[in-house]
């Protein structure tokens, strides 16, 4: 039976069978059951790399941290979560200097990155904040909102989202809409951090 431990793109954690390409945390989400009890602890999300110097820990351990996992990275991006600095530090050095570019003058220190981009994906009532744009501005690997569903913006199309990976398709239109992935992560994007998307996209 498949743990509750995969997260979708409006940041839910869901129980499915469907397997992720990144691994990664947002503090001790389960109880000494390994039930889920709370969305996230903390303000540092991030996501990993599945295997790193052969380190292998057991699932939902109590009082550890919930062990998550993502379809790929556009998706991690649009849950809230940013590169992790030891297992992808250079990914984590990309994104730095990036958010460096797009946010100047602000702290580069990561408690601070952090703060920022957890006051732009978690809404009231620790629901998902949702950011609206023109979707013609929007960059490859960002994700958006349509009739409850998540869609990945990529090559001129929009990709519907499963657990599994990217499902139908359709040309990209023109017009506002709710965008999924934070404003720092979109600037972060459209400045040259290319997301990895999961290969059912191309």
């Amino acid at each position: 039976m498949p743990h509750r431990n995969r997260v979708t793109p409006y940041g839910d954690v869901i129980e499915t069978e469907a397997r992720g390409l990144l691994f990664g945390n947002r503090g001790v989400l389960h109880d000494d059951r390994g039930k889920i009890v709370r969305p996230f602890r903390g303000t540092r999300w991030i996501a990993c790399r599945l295997s790193f110097k052969g380190r292998r820990r057991p699932l939902l351990r109590p009082g550890r941290f919930t062990e998550l996992f993502f379809l790929d990275e556009a998706t991690a991006l649009a849950a809230g979560h940013r590169p992790c600095a030891e297992c992808r530090r250079g990914d984590f050095v990309r994104f730095r200097t990036a958010w460096a570019a797009t946010h100047r003058g602000t702290s580069l220190r990561v408690g601070d990155v952090d703060r920022v981009l957890q006051a732009e994906r978690v809404g009231p009532g620790r629901t998902k904040r949702l950011h609206p744009a023109e979707i013609d501005t929007l960059p490859d690997g960002t994700m958006i909102a349509r009739d409850g569903e998540a869609w990945l913006v990529f090559r001129g199309e929009l990709l519907r989202w499963t657990p599994f990976g990217y499902g139908s398709r359709h040309a990209l239109d023109s017009g506002r809409v709710q965008v999924l992935t934070s404003p720092s992560i979109v600037a972060v994007i459209a400045d040259g951090y290319a997301p990895a998307i999961h290969p059912t996209a191309r």
